[in-house]
């Protein structure tokens, strides 16, 4: 792959054959048209550092994992800023009304594939997770597969927010002692 040899200028056909297929990737995950370009821009630039590292086998599912982690983790910062999300949807409204109106081309559907891979992903770090220890998983599970605030979870568990903070703090720690990256890829 040239891409992976050459520098950014050979990286220009790659984001041309690629590019659009992340993008609507990125979309079945956010279901924005902004969130997805900007998303999608963030993710070719973590395949392009990633490169070096690339094994060369199984393209399409190494950039599609690349693309759907990078739109979860968007959609998990953006839960933990609810100021931006009201802006962010009212910017959408905009958009849809838009659409609605025939102004822009309709949104992308989502590819099944990119559907399959996040199905089973999450089926496999729903299995990891069960792993944890009992005192680590409720928290685990509330915090990053639920998305739940602190303090969401302090007033469902009857803890006190400083002891979730401690819990997923020691949780994190288990996780680092006992999971490989391998484990995820």
């Amino acid at each position: 792959m040239a891409a992976r040899n050459g520098g950014p200028e050979h990286y220009r056909p790659f984001v041309q054959a690629y590019g659009p297929y992340i993008y609507k990737t990125v979309y079945a995950v956010l279901h924005s048209p902004h969130d997805a370009e900007d998303v999608t821009q963030e993710a070719l630039l973590q395949i392009y550092r990633s490169l070096p590292s690339y094994r060369m086998d199984g393209l399409k599912t190494w950039i599609t994992r690349i693309a759907v982690n990078k739109a979860i983790d968007f959609k998990r910062s953006r839960a933990r800023r609810p100021e931006e999300l009201v802006e962010r949807e009212a910017v959408d409204r905009q958009s849809a009304d838009l659409q609605a109106d025939g102004m822009l081309a309709a949104a992308p559907r989502p590819a099944a594939e990119a559907e399959a891979i996040r199905r089973e992903e999450l089926r496999h770090v729903q299995a990891m997770v069960n792993e944890l220890p009992d005192n680590y998983r409720g928290v685990v599970t509330a915090f990053y597969m639920e998305e739940k605030s602190y303090e969401q979870i302090a007033a469902e568990t009857g803890l006190e927010r400083k002891s979730v903070e401690s819990k997923l703090y020691r949780a994190r720690g288990w996780m680092k002692r006992h999971w490989r990256k391998e484990d995820f890829e």
